[in-house]
């Protein structure tokens, strides 16, 4: 298997095509397993290798059009405009896909900048045939890139010329017919001196417990890997996610929710299985009906976010039944697990007086996981005192110094610029209560924003996994909550606090909103895909704004709030209280009222279970340095 940061090599399907003049297919290759790499001949020019692992097919990048619309499903085609030739790329790891086709945009752009041999200094160079996999991008090339892109004042022939270059990698057409695919990842059609500059590809900003967590996904390990909450775990869970071939791959987590989150469908939806209370038998027979056997049989990868809230017995069905649909004696019939989650947060639902079980409990679980690992570093907070205050309440260890320090919290005045704090709820009516009662206080005309879902018959499945919902009433004055990463850098991030303050004129009449993180912006609608069964796409156009003067603690995870008020005398499941405390970015931002240590509770039964597995994995440790210690000495010896 490739390694994850090689830059320029994919593994994917390829169809390479020959068109005739009015772009029809001629001749047609189809290569199921392909490798494509990206090198330099003999005279430095850049070259797009293609090969079955027979005969390589060599295309030099003098003159293409690159179109990726598609990028994010791992798709992506490359046209090559003298010779005629299109080379569609599929099913290959989204994320690898685009640190390859910037790789591609930075190291065309930075060879534009050199002077090209003319074919006349080719015949005389006279050197041998020659192919070198290119080299990792370095700062040079990116500022060799820049550079092109920055001389908007040139002469106007030169510029002209730049601008033709530019478009050839920008995929720009020369062509009456528009097209809107091209290059929608990469450098995006803005005049050169609009253009962001071009930076080196952000592959290495996993921490070295992530790093680790992903070489062993890509080794094909079944992996559990945990944390607290703030390590990062939704991250490279959406890192995992892009660096698995789409086609064989299936996102999935226990809610809708958290299933919205990493782009995939709920647990649920996957297996067919209905609530999964059903006996075995049934279960079985729901999951072979036609559009559910198929998720089951082309299934190689499944991811499960939020793994702590499924129930230990329907994870032993989805165990047998995997068996049975893919007629496999392996464990979870040979599919590649990869689950993640934290069993010290939320539990999962009980259903009647019985109390659900825990994964980690299931027959199966240890049949099934390979490899458990544990995220460490903690991101969200930064604060020392503040995370060591979280871990302490994470496994229900509430001390004197603790209890002072959130009883304290309650006199902290966390409001700012007119935006208040969101009030963590533990049941959702409060929310919908509060939020509604707050609205209808305001003075002022009320404005009200539908959405645009594209299947209105399904209007339920979308609400399951949405963020945002289907109508959203909004005054000047209320308190909202970003509900998608707009610009991270300025601090637009999913959950990032506001107060609307005028809507524009005009028959759209669009928020403007002040956030805490001092930018005011005009929202317009943004799109989220949802995964429904059967392999159907659904969307929904809105806002990504929610009211925020409340949120429940099932729908904050995995946020990060910046001013968030607690109330805490209503918690009723273990770790619900750590959940709550852990959404604030700081002991500042955060106010806890009528704070009461013994509603900080963890399971014993999970305690024990994370127990068991640091005791595990510091025996391997040992077992692993008493190995690496035995070999030094042999080759010593020798």
């Amino acid at each position: 298997m490739l390694q994850e940061d090689d830059a320029s090599q994919l593994q994917c399907c390829v169809v390479v095509e020959r068109l005739n003049q009015s772009g029809q297919a001629i001749k047609r290759q189809v290569i199921r397993k392909a490798g494509v790499v990206l090198g330099r001949n003999e005279f430095q020019e850049i070259i797009l290798r293609v090969h079955d692992g027979k005969v390589p097919q060599n295309y030099p990048l003098k003159d293409f059009q690159l179109f990726t619309r598609f990028a994010k499903d791992g798709k992506c085609t490359v046209k090559l405009l003298p010779e005629n030739i299109q080379v569609l790329i599929s099913n290959c790891p989204p994320h690898r896909l685009n640190v390859f086709l910037k790789t591609l945009s930075i190291k065309y752009q930075a060879w534009k900048t050199g002077t090209p041999l003319t074919d006349r200094a080719k015949l005389n160079a006279g050197l041998p045939r020659s192919f070198d996999t290119i080299s990792p991008l370095q700062q040079k090339d990116v500022q060799k890139a820049n550079e092109l892109r920055s001389k908007v004042n040139a002469p106007l022939t030169s510029k002209r010329l730049l601008e033709r270059n530019l478009n050839t990698i920008t995929g720009r057409q020369q062509v009456k017919r528009s097209r809107t695919d091209c290059d929608s990842s990469l450098v995006k059609a803005l005049p050169p001196s609009k253009r962001p500059a071009l930076s080196l590809p952000a592959a290495r900003q996993l921490t070295r417990g992530q790093a680790a967590v992903l070489s062993a996904v890509l080794s094909g390990k079944n992996v559990f890997f945990t944390g607290s909450a703030g390590t990062g775990k939704s991250f490279l869970l959406k890192r995992i996610v892009g660096s698995l071939p789409p086609k064989s791959t299936y996102a999935t987590a226990s809610t809708g929710v958290a299933a919205c989150h990493i782009g995939g469908t709920t647990l649920h939806s996957f297996a067919g299985m209905g609530s999964g209370v059903a006996p075995l038998e049934q279960c079985l027979e729901l999951a072979q009906r036609p559009g559910v056997l198929q998720h089951w049989t082309s299934c190689r990868h499944l991811v499960i976010d939020e793994v702590s809230m499924v129930d230990g017995q329907f994870f032993d069905k989805l165990e047998a039944v995997a068996r049975s649909v893919r007629r496999s004696s392996q464990p979870f019939g040979g599919i590649q697990l990869i689950m993640c989650g934290d069993f010290l947060q939320l539990p999962p639902v009980s259903r009647g007086k019985d109390k659900a079980s825990f994964c980690f409990q299931a027959r199966s679980w240890r049949k099934v996981v390979q490899v458990n690992m544990e995220l460490t570093e903690v991101r969200r907070q930064t604060d020392q005192s503040f995370i060591s205050l979280l871990q302490a309440v994470r496994v229900g260890r509430v001390t004197e110094e603790v209890t002072a320090k959130l009883m304290q919290s309650a006199y902290h005045k966390i409001e700012r610029d007119g935006i208040l704090a969101t009030r963590l709820c533990t049941h959702k009516d409060d929310v919908e209560l509060t939020n509604e009662n707050k609205l209808q206080q305001l003075p002022g005309a009320e404005h009200v924003f539908e959405a645009l879902d594209s299947d209105p018959a399904l209007v339920k499945t979308i609400d399951s996994q949405s963020p945002v919902s289907r109508l959203l009433q909004l005054k000047v004055g209320a308190q909202v909550m970003l509900t998608k990463n707009l610009d991270v850098q300025r601090g637009l991030v999913n959950g990032a606090r506001g107060v609307v303050v005028d809507f524009l004129p005009g028959k759209q009449g669009l928020p403007r909103v002040r956030f805490l993180c001092g930018a005011t912006e005009v929202l317009k609608q943004e799109r989220w895909m949802f995964k429904a069964g059967g392999g159907l796409y659904l969307s929904r156009q809105q806002l990504p704004l929610k009211l925020a003067w409340a949120i429940s603690i099932h729908k904050s995870q995995g946020m990060t709030l910046d001013c968030v008020e607690i109330s805490l005398a209503r918690v009723f499941e273990s770790g619900q209280a750590y959940v709550a405390l852990s959404r604030a970015r700081s002991l500042e931002g955060l106010r806890v009222m009528d704070f009461d240590p013994h509603v900080v509770r963890a399971d014993p039964e999970v305690l024990l279970f994370y127990r068991k597995l640091r005791k595990e994995r510091l025996l391997l440790q040992a077992s692993m340095d008493e190995f690496v210690g035995q070999s030094n000495k042999e080759n010593q010896r020798l």
